[in-house]
């Protein structure tokens, strides 16, 4: 379990493929205080520590992960969003996050603001994906705020989020562009409320 507080930002070191698995080595300020089988979020994917270096760690993800995430577009020297697990006595200070991507959208631009950001998204519209003004969206494992959802005529939804200058020096948002796809986990209490109102209006 994550709360899409993002710790630190790490660039991508290296790639290897094994048969349909890619493994990534990551350098970060964190990696030197990781163990092996260690959970810690990539992008908002929550992937296991396989192995440490100096100054870096690997995970590994099955096609599966790549599939469904951005991972699979990930080249060296790309930067990544990091966060460890959240710690059950700690402050739960974004909100609660699986690290278990729904689907990926694209950032169809940025607006530059006096002192902020703000990045537009769509993505493939699905009943299970439940977006209110104000409510929680992870976007690359970042916990946002939901600005004027929308559902689009083309089965594709659209949404905002407004960034902070921390934020942005932070994360990988200062290197998202219009184009670049992101992953997208949505609130685990709006995936279950979808889900039981598609079962109640089936009965």
């Amino acid at each position: 379990m994550f709360t899409g507080i993002i710790e630190t930002s790490g660039q991508v070191k290296a790639l290897r493929r094994e048969g349909s698995n890619v493994h990534f080595t990551i350098a970060s300020p964190i990696s030197q205080e990781l163990k092996i089988d260690q959970s810690v979020a990539h992008n908002g994917v929550c992937l296991t520590v396989v192995a440490l270096g100096e100054g870096a760690h690997t995970v590994t993800a099955i096609d599966e992960t790549l599939q469904r995430s951005n991972l699979g577009s990930l080249r060296e020297g790309d930067l990544i969003n990091l966060e460890r697990a959240m710690q059950a006595n700690a402050r739960l200070d974004g909100h609660m996050v699986q690290g278990h991507v729904d689907a990926t959208g694209v950032c169809t631009g940025v607006e530059t603001l006096d002192g902020s950001w703000v990045y537009h998204f769509e993505y493939p519209f699905q009943p299970e994906y439940l977006l209110v003004d104000k409510g929680s969206i992870t976007v690359n494992g970042v916990s946002l705020t939901v600005v004027k959802p929308q559902e689009s005529e083309a089965d594709t939804a659209k949404f905002s989020v407004a960034i902070i200058p921390y934020t942005w020096e932070h994360t990988n948002f200062k290197s998202l562009k219009p184009g670049d796809r992101v992953n997208l986990e949505f609130d685990v209490i709006g995936k279950y409320v979808a889900k039981y109102l598609a079962l109640y209006a089936g009965k």
